[in-house]
């Protein structure tokens, strides 16, 4: 079970079919609208109620860019989330009755973990961050700026608490209906904490390094590769493939952002400045272009995109991130909200990236720098390609078959 945007369910569809192809039978309960994304894999699907494209749209989804610091949009998204965690709690019980095991994604984890304790089935969590707790680094969500041991570790503690407030009211009922002791959102996430509850994280420590201070159980697996059902890419995308050099992908996948328009001519002045072709992708955000030079998408394959590009500009989500990173490219994060900030100072810190741009100060000039050095500096390519090499080595379907085999039955 998963809620999110895109990028919080496209990797769970690869990990699925993963486990398929393992023998197991599985059901991928998530939005709705995601449904065609296990086209083809033999996953089951569930629909859950909520359109994630709809909320970030609305006023409250809107608002979540007058934040400018990552603990204002944090306040902002849990009143956006609540009702959502609401409106989800019956369709995720009901499709956990047919269930043996409960696998959690991050967000839901408060949900699922009482889900699971009330219908007495085994379970553990899938993240796709590193959400708990570390003296080593801030809450991702919170951004890549550092406040020191003690700092960096309460931020943590801060976001674990702020999840747990999205799904307190459901998880409460969800108590009292099967009888099990109600806690707060902090007492229930220490209690997960001290039972020892298996989490898988789907990201390579050649990305993140394991944090030397988590405690046993909290492993990290490797990407999951998201399922995809393209074979190719469109005629349009390969037609300007081959009129020219490499051009560049732009791209902010989920994220939104207040003036589409204006974000779009700075894309495309950028690209001109810096002597490149683009590629567009509308995304979430509805980004466009128009010329000779630049060609705008809708959702292609990324696996089969990317590693003809000259570089990728995207968003730095955890999913697109490891997308870059796979296709051994370089790139240049531009960081919308939320965990971006950290994913693109990984980016950076791995040499993978010359800088981040973010969406604040994202300009003609500041992209076309950026760009410039991304492109014309081969240290960057190289080690991308170094890193891709690394990724392909790993199978991240693998560790979590066998955890799968070690739970309770």
């Amino acid at each position: 079970m998963t809620a999110g945007s895109r990028g919080d369910v496209a990797p769970y569809t690869g990990l699925a079919a993963g486990l398929v192809r393992g023998g197991h039978e599985v059901t991928l309960a998530a939005h709705a609208v995601f449904e065609p994304l296990v086209a083809g894999s033999g996953v089951r699907f569930h629909g859950l109620p909520v359109d994630p494209r709809a909320e970030l749209r609305s006023e409250g989804g809107r608002r979540l860019h007058d934040s400018r610091t990552g603990a204002g949009k944090l306040v902002r998204l849990v009143s956006l989330a609540r009702t959502a965690a609401d409106d989800m709690t019956a369709s995720l019980v009901e499709v956990s009755r047919h269930g043996e095991v409960l696998l959690v994604g991050g967000a839901l984890e408060p949900l699922g973990y009482a889900i699971a304790e009330g219908l007495a089935l085994p379970s553990m969590g899938l993240h796709l961050q590193p959400i708990r707790p570390t003296r080593e680094f801030p809450a991702p969500v919170l951004g890549a700026r550092t406040a020191g041991p003690v700092g960096n570790r309460l931020s943590g503690l801060a976001v674990a608490f702020a999840v747990g407030r999205v799904s307190a009211g459901p998880v409460r009922a969800l108590r009292r209906r099967y009888g099990l002791r109600v806690t707060g959102a902090a007492a229930a996430h220490r209690a997960r904490e001290r039972g020892g509850w298996p989490v898988l994280h789907g990201f390579s420590e050649r990305v993140v390094p394991r944090p030397r201070d988590w405690p046993a159980g909290l492993d990290l697996t490797g990407y999951w590769w998201p399922h995809e059902t393209e074979r190719r890419l469109p005629d349009d995308v390969e037609a300007f493939l081959a009129a020219g050099p490499a051009p560049v992908f732009v791209g902010l996948g989920s994220a939104t952002v207040p003036d589409p328009d204006r974000v779009s001519r700075r894309i495309v002045r950028a690209l001109r400045a810096a002597g490149l072709r683009g590629i567009v992708q509308r995304g979430w955000a509805g980004l466009a272009a128009t010329g000779d030079d630049v060609l705008t998408i809708g959702e292609v394959p990324h696996s089969l995109l990317f590693p003809r590009m000259a570089a990728v500009v995207h968003h730095a989500g955890a999913g697109t991130t490891g997308a870059v990173l796979r296709a051994g490219v370089p790139s240049v994060p531009v960081p919308v909200q939320f965990d971006a900030a950290f994913w693109a100072a990984r980016l950076v810190a791995l040499g993978a990236a010359p800088e981040a741009v973010p969406l604040r100060r994202l300009t003609a000039g500041t992209l076309t720098g950026a760009l410039r050095r991304a492109t014309d500096d081969g240290s960057y390519a190289a080690r991308a390609r170094a890193l891709a090499a690394g990724l392909a080595e790993e199978d991240g379907v693998a560790p979590v078959l066998a955890a799968l085999s070690r739970l309770p039955r």
